[in-house]
């Protein structure tokens, strides 16, 4: 199994410049991907989307996604055509993170639609079944829904390779979607929904994958792992909606379970602020350790 490892950015408007110098430090220490978070209604946040062009233009190898969009503030039709375009532009290195949108309040006040519950999740569904269409150059897409609908727009381009659709969500029937038709699970800050809820989450996952004879195994399941690495051994156990604390070794071994008893496989760490330091000590001493005991699962 391949694992990976990346990092979760806001597009602060006063630190654009510190987004960019993280963007590169997690290519320059060899982690997977950059995820720019999504919040259009947040006043202190850039554009999501010109933030992932800067950040592919600044680097070279590493993958970047939003983490996640916010489709109900962005069309699904338009985020085909982004999305194709980072990824052709940047040689392949673009997937896209997607979301029902979890501040409705904010949403409405941008002129964004009041969509709540299984609406929004329907919503979703449709808005992804559009993506998908409008990848796939020519055929005509047409698609009639309740919140969204094309009627006869061309197909195209095509992405640079097969660009991941993984969804942001986790209620119980967004965890269904998930299963039913998303290539991953984003799965949200244990302020969101505790640590020790994540098993269960996954679970629910599987089966609705397996309703629609899918897989469970070819969905990647991202963890998002807020907190400090520090210079000392705490023996930190995360319960609840804690962050995580403790010496480059707790992290990997709470990265190791993550992956045995929650079949996690990405894992995103959530440093605080612009702290460079914090992600050279994930890439340098977390990550190695948490291969290294990874390895010896599989």
């Amino acid at each position: 199994m391949a694992f990976r490892f990346g990092i979760s950015i806001p597009p602060t408007a006063a630190a654009l410049e510190d987004v960019l110098d993280m963007a590169k430090a997690a290519e320059d220490e060899g982690l997977d991907l950059v995820g720019i978070q999504d919040h259009p209604y947040a006043a202190e946040f850039g554009d999501t989307f010109a933030v992932l062009g800067a950040c592919l233009s600044a680097t070279r190898r590493i993958s970047v996604y939003p983490g996640v969009a916010n489709m109900p503030l962005r069309r699904p039709s338009m985020l085909a055509k982004q999305a194709a375009t980072f990824d052709l532009l940047s040689g392949g290195r673009f997937e896209l993170g997607v979301g029902a949108g979890a501040f409705e309040d904010g949403v409405v006040a941008m002129g964004g639609p009041a969509l709540k519950g299984r609406a929004a999740l329907r919503a979703l569904e449709e808005g992804i079944e559009i993506i998908r269409a409008a990848w796939r150059p020519g055929r005509l897409v047409s698609v009639q829904g309740d919140e969204y609908t094309v009627q006869g727009i061309a197909g195209g381009p095509a992405p640079a390779h097969r660009i991941g659709i993984w969804i942001g969500a986790m209620g119980p029937h967004a965890l269904d979607l998930v299963g039913r038709v998303a290539d991953g699970w984003v799965a949200p800050l244990p302020n969101w929904l505790p640590w020790e809820r994540w098993r269960a989450a996954q679970d629910r996952i599987d089966a609705a994958a397996l309703a629609e004879h899918r897989d469970p195994q070819t969905i990647t399941r991202m963890a998002a792992l807020p907190g400090v690495i520090s210079d000392q051994q705490l023996q930190p156990r995360p319960r609840g909606n804690d962050p995580i604390q403790g010496s480059a070794r707790e992290w990997a071994e709470i990265i190791a379970a993550l992956h045995k008893n929650a079949r996690f496989d990405t894992f995103i760490y959530w440093p605080p602020g612009f702290d460079v330091d914090q992600v050279h000590r994930f890439a340098r001493r977390v990550v190695p350790a948490a291969r290294e005991l990874l390895t010896a699962q599989t």
